[in-house]
């Protein structure tokens, strides 16, 4: 395992928040359980002071920041987690949606833990979609979607260009591939998965959620795309699923 990947990015897409909607709680005690040990009862000030929460709960609950809710975290430097969510109101098909985002150490015990946490934090939300990857292979990763500020598609390590996520003909098409991929029963049908009849690798490293979708394993390992088995396995997930990324439609 490389040493410059040095955490987990975990992203899911979900549809908006509506009133008094109870998942951003549901969230957190969701991901507190899948994670051992884990407690997010701080936050931080403006400049960045660790404040802690010993009302987390309602705290949750009553502040709603930009349609999601504010930032979380552990009290451990050394390993760092943190939870956030907020409303995208230009997502997919000019539908606004709901989108989290956390950080996970890069050690054995997140390792571990992450199948758990990525189906725990997206099942709760109710998402369409998302992923847990490494944070240098979620850099290249995001390099695939086009165009980009800076000219033409130019995506990294021979791997396919993606359309912007404003171009993808329906919100429950995953935008991209990463290491762990969370499909809805809606996501999962929409691309086709799965097909016992050439699936059944992927098969073998997935897991059916209770609402009938899937958690899906790339690798066994954390993927780097420094390795070239694991590059491979992602440029054949491409492959295999053409309408990621909105590739499959003009």
């Amino acid at each position: 395992m490389s040493t410059k990947q040095d955490h987990y990015r975990l992203i899911v897409y979900a549809p908006a928040l509506v009133g008094d909607d109870g998942r951003p709680l549901s969230v957190v005690h969701g991901m507190e359980r899948a994670l051992p040990g884990l407690r997010l009862e701080w936050t931080t000030s403006e400049k960045e002071d660790l404040i802690a929460l010993p009302n987390r709960d309602e705290w949750v609950a009553a502040e709603k920041t930009e349609g999601g809710f504010p930032f979380l975290c552990n009290d451990d430097d050394d390993n760092l987690v943190t939870l956030t969510g907020l409303e995208n109101p230009g997502g997919p098909c000019d539908q606004p949606q709901f989108e989290i985002f956390a950080r996970l150490p890069l050690n054995a015990e997140a390792t571990s833990a992450a199948v758990n946490v990525l189906e725990a934090v997206a099942e709760r939300a109710r998402a369409r979609w998302g992923h847990l990857t490494p944070f240098l292979a979620a850099v290249d990763i995001a390099e695939q979607t086009a165009p980009t500020l800076v000219g033409p598609p130019s995506p990294p390590r021979g791997l396919p260009a993606l359309k912007l996520p404003e171009k993808i003909r329906s919100p429950e098409i995953p935008h991209r591939l990463g290491w762990l991929n969370y499909w809805s029963a809606a996501a999962a049908r929409a691309i086709g998965f799965p097909d016992p009849t050439c699936d059944a690798e992927l098969l073998s490293r997935s897991r059916r959620t209770a609402t009938g979708g899937w958690v899906v394993r790339l690798t066994e390992a954390p993927l780097d795309l420094d390795n070239p088995a694991h590059l491979d396995a992602l440029k054949r997930a491409y492959e295999r699923f053409p309408e990621i990324g909105g590739r499959s439609t003009p």
